[in-house]
């Protein structure tokens, strides 16, 4: 079965989607941007550094409801509006993703809401 995950301490889905969804042993976390987590219409200041930051602890609760950590995360996929930014990311993203990493894919568009500079999301296995 198919179960809806719905975090407080992450943003509320900005389109007619889940924030997350469990399926099996699956959990499966929305692309999340770097909301602030005092007024989530807006990003957090900081550039991508700061946006990558926020957006793996909004995974961090996300995953969490479903009682599940970034160690369970096997998969992720990142967006980036410029490729150049991947080396800033990757120093973020190496302080909370250990050995073994999740698999990535990483791809560069054009846009993203908010025009953040980067979203993510994820697959983790409980």
């Amino acid at each position: 079965m198919k179960y809806s995950i719905n975090a407080p301490l992450a943003p509320d889905a900005i389109g007619p989607y889940s924030q997350g969804t469990t399926a099996g042993r699956l959990v499966f976390a929305a692309g999340q941007i770097g909301l602030d987590r005092d007024n989530p219409e807006k990003l957090v200041e900081g550039g991508i550094r700061a946006q990558t930051a926020r957006i793996i602890e909004i995974v961090e609760a996300l995953l969490a409801e479903a009682d599940c950590t970034l160690s369970d995360v096997a998969q992720t996929t990142i967006y980036l509006t410029n490729l150049d930014d991947l080396d800033a990311v990757n120093e973020v993203y190496s302080e909370y993703f250990i050995t073994p990493a999740p698999a990535r894919s990483v791809m560069e568009v054009r846009r993203l809401p908010f025009d953040a500079l980067i979203e993510m999301d994820c697959i983790a296995c409980r």
